[in-house]
């Protein structure tokens, strides 16, 4: 398979540049690559002890944090759970989700339900509430650059995120054996949020669906994060940036009878932030597609009934 050409950026070193350059790679493949990203190496370490020790837990145990009804907002959602938006088979994956610890007295806790943690794993809240608010900062500042590039002011999305419905999700893939090679362990799908950060896509697997319609792998340097665009920033731009079809495949080899972990971080708009495209998305070659304002949360709660995480 052919490998994603996506250019690799500097948080740091391409400061100055990263609007055009991110800009470039999203309208090209939907997909950017970022390193430099001032998360700290030893946190993330630590995450991924912590992740691989969650989910080494008996089946039982994790059960007692599964909480339905709630689409798996919160807490840990079991194998064979979430389903791509217009498949027929269920992934291949568990997983736990962790979200915002919302003010007391907040308009949005309506829609945003507080975090459970498992007892059983010591410096888990700890460990991922500072993770947590390390990808809240990194994904203020791809959006900063994001504003940029589509003529709108720095600081643009900064009210529009304030508070947003951001989940950071511990995925787990478990193996599938060493006949199974092909086999496909989350459905061709795009994301729901703005943007999606994501850690651990060093493990093979990823893959984007390109503009000729082939599947090309997607394989980022250590240390690096892949970006990819969410359908809340397509429809916002009104597709002028694209939210990309992706995969995860199991690999062939030796490595499909090992787990894969990944660590993405969905960053959400407010529960309340109204869509209303951006004017200089729109034109006679590229009519508004979205004339209808929507909620961030009645757009989300309408995808999750789509992917089957509510009824």
């Amino acid at each position: 398979m052919d490998l994603a050409e996506i250019p690799v950026l500097s948080l740091d070193a391409d400061r100055e540049a990263l609007p055009a350059l991110i800009g470039e790679s999203f309208r090209t493949f939907g997909f950017a690559m970022v390193r430099d990203h001032g998360i700290d190496r030893d946190l993330i370490d630590r995450a991924w002890e912590l992740t691989r020790e969650f989910f080494a837990l008996p089946v039982e145990t994790k059960m007692h944090y599964f909480k339905a009804g709630q689409g798996g907002a919160r807490g840990y959602t079991p194998f064979r759970t979430e389903v791509a938006k217009g498949a027929t088979e269920k992934d291949l994956k568990e997983f736990w989700h962790i979200g915002r610890d919302l003010p007391d007295g907040s308009p949005l806790a309506a829609t945003m339900p507080p975090n459970v943690w498992p007892a059983e794993i010591e410096d888990f809240q700890k460990t991922f509430t500072r993770l947590y608010a390390a990808f809240d900062r990194v994904g203020a500042e791809l959006l900063s650059a994001i504003a940029i590039d589509l003529g709108l002011d720095a600081r643009w999305f900064d009210p529009a995120i304030e508070d947003g419905n951001s989940v950071l999700r511990l995925l787990h893939y478990p193996p599938v054996g060493g006949d199974a090679g092909g086999a496909i362990r989350a459905g061709a799908h795009e994301d729901i949020n703005l943007i999606t950060l994501l850690l651990g896509a060093q493990e093979a697997g990823l893959e984007l669906l390109g503009k000729n319609g082939q599947w090309l792998s997607v394989a980022p340097p250590e240390g690096a994060m892949v970006v990819n665009i969410g359908d809340m920033l397509q429809r916002l731009t009104n597709h002028v940036l694209p939210s990309t079809t992706h995969r995860v495949r199991n690999p062939a080899g030796d490595r499909s009878t090992h787990s894969r972990f990944s660590m993405p971080f969905f960053l959400h708009l407010r529960s309340d932030f109204r869509f209303v495209t951006l004017p200089q998305c729109i034109s006679a070659k590229n009519p508004d597609r979205y004339p209808q304002a929507i909620t961030a949360d009645d757009y989300l709660q309408e995808r999750l009934r789509e992917i089957g995480l509510i009824a």
